[in-house]
């Protein structure tokens, strides 16, 4: 009983914390932790405009940079890039190979893409870097995000100045998938649990609010990717109001967004985040 209404209050709190906003009748979300940056969740309404457009929505003079998503746990910095920023996107294949993107300047919009994978921007609140990344299964397993606040600790910033979105994603009620995987992405938040499916799944189900659902099928259950990207920021020393989740599930409103899942359709929406660097 308890549980239940701590997760209706944090889930209103969520609901107060996203709002939709238009550009050209078209929408897109922006998350209150964030609102001193110019960022933005963009919807399937905007198939299939590239970061190079998208940017001046957000900010039009900034560079823009962008990844190729892999489904690991790299994060690079703009000067790591292999290709250097530009408008024009009609070729992709030399892009570096990254699930993150933390910026080292004022002024650069960086991005991730996604359909059922969660879109995680971060920004500094007192530095102004920020950085995106694509957590999928694979990715949040590899503890991307952490990763991705290393990479920010590194270059200056404090654990208590950052602010922290998860976007639109496929939810843990319909994110079906085997133990084997349910025990690999959840397995980093109970190092001393060992590597025994059951002993993870066991450890995982006793947390409040467990990333672990049932699920009717034998050998499956269902999992929150969201909730353990939460965890783990949790276990480096993230306050839960530094975080906040999307109240919108990628598979259950086709209305705004793609989901591989549901449709079987490679296309994805983009997100994406621009540095204020203040004092810079």
């Amino acid at each position: 009983m308890i549980q239940s209404v701590v997760f209706n209050l944090l889930r209103s709190i969520r609901m107060n914390t996203w709002h939709w906003q238009t550009w050209q009748t078209l929408p897109y979300l922006t998350c209150a932790l964030l609102e001193d940056f110019p960022h933005g969740f963009f919807t399937q309404q905007f198939w299939a405009r590239a970061p190079g457009e998208l940017v001046q929505i957000l900010e039009p003079t900034a560079q823009v940079y962008r990844v190729k998503q892999v489904h690991g746990n790299v994060v690079l910095s703009p000067s790591e890039l292999e290709k250097p920023p530009s408008r024009d996107e009609s070729s992709l294949s030399d892009l570096s190979e990254a699930d993150g993107l933390v910026t080292e300047q004022k002024s650069q919009a960086v991005w991730a893409c996604s359909a059922d994978c969660t879109p995680v921007l971060i920004a500094d609140m007192a530095t102004g870097t920020v950085a995106a990344v694509h957590a999928g299964w694979r990715g949040t397993a590899a503890e991307i995000v952490p990763r991705a606040i290393d990479r920010l600790i590194t270059q200056g910033s404090q654990l208590a100045n950052l602010r922290i979105a998860l976007g639109p994603a496929i939810a843990g009620e319909v994110y079906q998938v085997s133990t084997t995987v349910a025990a690999q992405v959840t397995a980093s938040l109970f190092p001393k649990a060992g590597t025994e499916t059951e002993a993870i799944l066991a450890a995982a189900q006793q947390i409040p609010q467990s990333p672990i659902l049932p699920d009717p099928q034998p050998g499956r259950v269902r999992l929150d990717v969201r909730r353990v990207n939460a965890l783990q920021l949790e276990r480096v020393g993230i306050r839960a109001e530094q975080v906040s989740i999307a109240p919108y599930c990628t598979y259950q409103t086709p209305e705004y967004f793609f989901s591989y899942r549901r449709d079987r359709q490679k296309k994805v929406q983009w997100s994406g985040i621009v540095s204020q660097n203040w004092g810079s």
